[in-house]
């Protein structure tokens, strides 16, 4: 399949290598070009613009940090609604906010092409192995094209009908759900800590009872380890991450307690320059709180 990519970040990056090994034609664009050279070095085409990038394709994907550069990327001058062929996919795989991403199934609607959000569950070692859960909303017509598209780089395509933002809602919900997962880590982290207990041996405990999950069990060794530029997802993407939630949460007059308490630990490690660190990182702001730092 001819696809255009755009936004070659860790994540983007792997996913583009994914798609690569599956035999996909793939010309590849970004804002800074230095980040362009893995995928061209495995066989992707460098496209010279956003417009260059969407040229031939059946399916432009979109891997962008916040919803700024994706709606200027997508409705900008010489951006994908102006450049995408009649008929073609623009698939948006970050993590957005509903009312951008209902914006975009408008616009593309309008022009003529189809508008699917694709965003995805996992870090960008998952993302490389090709086991990423891809949760897709959009026309039937257009998943239908799409899904060899997500074969290659996810293990479950997770659909969630027609209705882009629906894809969107649960993206925000999962990140939401994680987030608040590791700030109580952080927090009984620190108890046992405080009382003289190794946090090795309490992750024993709970990756090895109740709590034998993947989030626990990844996370879990980065608190121990103290392993924050590991980066997998920075605290500034979670902030992002949060105030969308907060915002869907508005519009649909959902309150969500613990999303206040998760967005003030965030701005307090970022105030304290762990913006750029793992957001696994609120173990340490917890830490400085229980004057263990």
């Amino acid at each position: 399949m001819r696809v255009g990519f755009i936004g070659l970040g860790r994540m983007g990056t792997a996913i583009a290598g994914r798609l690569l090994e599956g035999g996909n034609e793939v010309a590849v664009w970004n804002r800074t070009p230095g980040k362009t050279d893995e995928p061209v070095r495995r066989g992707a085409r460098l496209a010279s613009s956003v417009a260059d990038a969407c040229a031939g394709a059946e399916v432009v994907m979109t891997m962008l940090a916040n919803d700024g550069a994706l709606l200027d990327v997508a409705l900008g001058p010489g951006g994908i609604a102006e450049s995408l062929e009649d008929g073609a996919v623009h698939v948006a795989m970050g993590t957005h906010g509903v009312r951008a991403v209902r914006t975009l199934a408008e616009q593309h609607t309008e022009a003529g092409q189809a508008f699917v959000a694709a965003p995805v569950l996992g870090r960008p070692d998952v993302a490389a192995a090709g086991q990423l859960g891809v949760v897709v909303a959009g026309p039937a017509e257009a998943l239908g094209r799409c899904r060899p598209l997500f074969e290659a780089i996810g293990r479950r395509t997770f659909a969630a009908g027609d209705r882009a933002e629906s894809a969107t809602s649960i993206k925000l919900a999962n990140n939401f759900a994680l987030g608040v997962a590791i700030e109580s880590m952080a927090e009984a982290f620190a108890l046992v800590r405080k009382h003289s207990v190794e946090p090795s041996l309490f992750y024993e405990v709970l990756t090895e009872g109740l709590f034998a999950a993947p989030a626990y069990k990844v996370y879990g060794t980065i608190i121990v380890e103290e392993d924050y530029d590991r980066v997998g997802f920075t605290t500034e993407l979670a902030l992002k991450d949060v105030d969308l939630t907060l915002a869907a949460a508005g519009d649909a007059r959902v309150p969500l307690p613990s999303a206040a308490v998760l967005r003030d630990r965030l701005l307090a490690a970022i105030a304290h320059g762990d913006g750029d660190r793992d957001w696994a990182v609120l173990a340490r702001e917890q830490a400085r709180t229980s004057g263990l730092e």
